[in-house]
Formats: C-alpha cells, sequence, structure tokens
C-alpha cells in the first residue's frame, strides 16, 4: 500500500530570485509560479491526497513594495476566475485560510464564490492561506475562546487542544503530515504552526515557479523513506537482538 500525507503545505518560496536570475520584474516570477500552483493541484487531486494547503500571502508580505502587492492581491482573484471550472471538474474543494481584514471587497467575494461553489465537491480539500500568519490563527482562536467564556457558552475548566482547535479558521482540517519549502530556505515563516507540531519538512533548492510534478513526487519519496524507517524503528524483524554473541 502507497504511504501517502493527508495534508501537504507548501511554502511557495523563489518566485523573486527566478526573475531576478532572468533580469526580469519581481512579479513575473508570480506570474510564472501560476503554473507550478495548478500542477501541484492537479497531482494532489489525480493522486488522492485529501488537503494541500498553499501560503500564498502572509500577514508580512503588506510590507513588500506597493506594486508587488497590489499583483498578489489581484493575481488571487485572477487565478480563481480562470481556474473554477478546473477547480470543479479535479472535485476540489477550495476556502481562504487567514484573515479578512485588509483583503479588498472584491477579492474577498471571489474568496467566497469560490467556497460556496465548491463546497459540496468530495475531493482534495485546498486551502488558499492569504492574509495568514500561524501566531494570528492561535491568537484569534484564542479570543475567540475567551469571548465564548464571556458570554457564559464556555467553562475555562474544559477548555482543552480539542477545545481550543474548534477556533480555528478550518476547525475540520486535520495536522500536516508533509511541509514543502522550496528555494533552499530552512524557515517556516509562520505557516500553520500548530498543523506543523508533528510534519516532516522537506526542503528543496528548487525554485517556486520550476517546482513541478517530477519535485512533488521527489518529496512524497522522501516522506515514504521516513515514514518506512519510522515504522521499522518500531517493528524490528523477528528475533533481532536474541541472537548469541
Amino acid at each position: 500500500m502507497d504511504i501517502l500525507p493527508a495534508h501537504i503545505g507548501i511554502i511557495m518560496d523563489g518566485n523573486g530570485r527566478w526573475a531576478r536570475m532572468r533580469g526580469l520584474p519581481r512579479i513575473e516570477g508570480h506570474r510564472q509560479g501560476e503554473e507550478s500552483i495548478m500542477e501541484a493541484v492537479r497531482f494532489c487531486a489525480e493522486r488522492g491526497i485529501k488537503a494541500l494547503s498553499l501560503f500564498a500571502f502572509s500577514t508580512e508580505n503588506w510590507e513588500r513594495p506597493p506594486e508587488e502587492v497590489r499583483f498578489l492581491v489581484n493575481m488571487s482573484r485572477e487565478v480563481l476566475r480562470k481556474r473554477l471550472e478546473e477547480f470543479m471538474k479535479l472535485g476540489v474543494r477550495l476556502r481562504h485560510l487567514g484573515r479578512r481584514d485588509r483583503i479588498p471587497e472584491k477579492i474577498l467575494a471571489w474568496f467566497d464564490l469560490a467556497a460556496a461553489v465548491t463546497a459540496e465537491n468530495r475531493g482534495l480539500n485546498l486551502n488558499i492561506n492569504f492574509n495568514y500568519g500561524g501566531r494570528r490563527e492561535i491568537l484569534d482562536a484564542s479570543l475567540r475562546a475567551a469571548e465564548s467564556v464571556r458570554r457564559g457558552s464556555l467553562t475555562p475548566d474544559v477548555i482543552d487542544e480539542g477545545t481550543l482547535r474548534g477556533f480555528f479558521y478550518a476547525p475540520d482540517l486535520p495536522d500536516m503530515d508533509l511541509l514543502i519549502r522550496t528555494a533552499g530556505e530552512m524557515r517556516i515563516s509562520n505557516f500553520m504552526l500548530w498543523h506543523l507540531a508533528e510534519a516532516e519538512i522537506v526542503v528543496t533548492p528548487v525554485l517556486w515557479p520550476d517546482f513541478g510534478r517530477k519535485d512533488l513526487e521527489k518529496a512524497l519519496q522522501e516522506y515514504r523513506c521516513r515514514k518506512y524507517m519510522e515504522k521499522s524503528d518500531y517493528h524490528p524483524p523477528a528475533g533481532a537482538g536474541s541472537r548469541n554473541r
């Protein structure tokens, strides 16, 4: 039986570096990265992966140059507009994870439309982490739990990890099994900190615009190898360690 992660996260890094190496504006790297996004979605949908979370725009990304911010914000709408029909064909259920403040209403409308249209799909759960921060998600969940306590609908003595998780942006989303980061960066950059608690992390030097199916397959193979070794550690061969010395 194939060993597959149920939930994959990807930090899509290297767009600016890809463009700079070619003497192009940074936004061209993001534009080229759109096809890598779609290849990842197709691959995961076809392989039966249950959830894919893509770090599209962090809460810190608002500090980038205004032109780049405008492009990234509008690009999210264009991807949804152009690809919604394909998401439906693939059986993808799409939703936005992150804060809604600072996102223009016209962009939020597309996120909401895509979520509503794909809500009944039973294939890949595609999470677009936009205006997202891992610390902020935990803080927002804690504030919502505190408000429930203030209203009297929740008592502090029953709050545990499961209770707090119920206040997350997507309470039904399972922990991440595999995190992939491109462009060789060895950071998790405030991405889904709670969900990453037990994740395997694979870092590849490939820049995101060049990242394709073969790179995803390599990451899955690395994941399989680690899980196989993990199982081997817990299930030694019969008679191991019993030989006379």
